[in-house]
């Protein structure tokens, strides 16, 4: 298995994802910037890092869409290629129509940094294994609140895609649900298409990947991409 980061002007959790996937689970791992027009041959998995993607102007992830490397990112899914977009990542791969729907203000307009407690609603390449189980994981962000259609939110959830939910075990959104953000139908994760090779959410996975940091629940979902990818 042979995985790739994207770095974009204001990436932030760029090495964090790097480390949790080259130190943690030992994953060759290849750092490309959005300018390059190609993945590296043999790429597997592909990661669109945290952060604030061309200081977030116009709207998270607008600018980033238009970078040359999307457009090679997009080849790779449409290969079943597997993508990963974590936070400003999640917003990206809306931006540029890879998953639907789009991630917009909190609904209180402050930002979160805090851990949150998930869900795993839904199985596939980076869940396998895991439904049912609920993870705390930290998030960062101030525009996560996932909105869609009627009909986009029905398709979700007839086609088992939601991947993640926002669950009230945590007092400090226990106003809320256990909600952060005001997410519709509580969602912090969802798959892409009918081979679900493509995962976006909000919560940080590789911030909270080693006993070390106090909490390892992020490192699950590295762990079931890695046993997806093994013969």
């Amino acid at each position: 298995m042979k995985a790739v980061v994207v770095q974009f002007p204001g990436s932030n959790a760029d090495f964090d994802a790097w480390h949790a996937l080259s130190d943690v689970v030992g994953v060759p791992t290849t750092m490309v910037f959005h300018k390059e027009t190609a993945l590296p041959e043999g790429t597997d998995l592909v990661v669109l890092p945290g952060g604030f993607s061309f200081g977030d102007y116009l709207r998270c992830g607008a600018i980033a869409r238009f970078s040359p490397i999307v457009q090679a990112v997009r080849a790779h899914a449409d290969r079943g290629g597997y993508v990963l977009g974590i936070c400003n990542g999640f917003q990206i791969l809306t931006e540029a129509g890879m998953l639907p729907g789009a991630l917009t203000r909190n609904v209180h307009l402050r930002f979160e940094c805090r851990d949150a407690v998930v869900r795993v609603d839904a199985d596939g390449f980076f869940t396998r294994g895991l439904l049912g189980r609920v993870l705390r994981l930290p998030i960062a962000h101030a525009e996560g609140r996932y909105q869609a259609s009627e009909d986009i939110l029905r398709e979700l959830e007839d086609e088992d895609r939601v991947a993640f939910r926002y669950v009230p075990l945590d007092p400090l959104f226990a106003a809320r649900g256990g909600n952060p953000n005001g997410s519709l139908r509580d969602i912090a994760g969802i798959y892409g298409g009918p081979r679900r090779n493509v995962l976006g959410l909000m919560p940080h996975p590789e911030r909270a990947s080693e006993k070390l940091l106090g909490n390892d629940h992020g490192r699950l979902l590295f762990e079931c991409a890695v046993r997806s990818l093994t013969p």
